[in-house]
């Protein structure tokens, strides 16, 4: 069975997508989009992403990747490198009949993430936004825009977004 391995992020104009361990912005129609993409589907993170979230992701197979041998995370599978993790959601999602592997952060496994994606789901959020973890910057020429959507800011969402899906060519 063939996977596509994809990136699924929410990034500022000005590459943010975390400040202090947490997103700086509210965006619930995202939020909704990324279940729905995400539900039944292993996602890989990185440590501090897990540490971020406080609990596993119900519906999916929550893979955390960190350095540290001896660290342990309820609820998830620990691994301490990408081609591991990518393994191991590669088998569970034989198992479960998914046809696709995300990779939901941060920033260090995204830049690890790029070289070996297929698509990358990215909701711009249309503002400039101060924070500390950086979505890595990527050449754009190499993928293909297939889907876009433009989302207002509004009661649920603190910032206008447009929602992106690339395909690598």
């Amino acid at each position: 069975m063939t996977f596509s391995v994809c990136l699924i992020a929410a990034v500022a104009e000005n590459g943010v997508i975390g400040r202090g361990g947490i997103m700086p912005w509210r965006l619930s129609t995202d939020l909704q989009r990324f279940k729905t993409l995400t539900f039944g589907k292993p996602i890989i993170m990185g440590r501090k992403t897990w540490d971020s979230l406080g609990r596993p992701l119900p519906g999916r197979t929550n893979i955390v990747i960190t350095r540290n041998c001896t660290f342990m995370a309820e609820g998830a599978v620990v691994v301490h490198s990408l081609l591991q993790a990518c393994s191991v959601a590669k088998s569970e999602a034989s198992q479960n009949g998914a046809n696709a592997i995300f990779i939901i952060g941060g920033g260090e496994i995204f830049q690890q993430g790029l070289r070996i994606a297929d698509k990358i789901f990215l909701t711009e959020v249309l503002a400039s936004i101060e924070g500390d973890s950086f979505f890595p910057v990527f050449d754009k020429e190499g993928w293909t825009i297939v889907q876009t959507q433009y989302i207002p800011e509004g009661d649920k969402d603190s910032h206008p977004t447009r929602f992106i899906v690339y395909e690598r060519k």
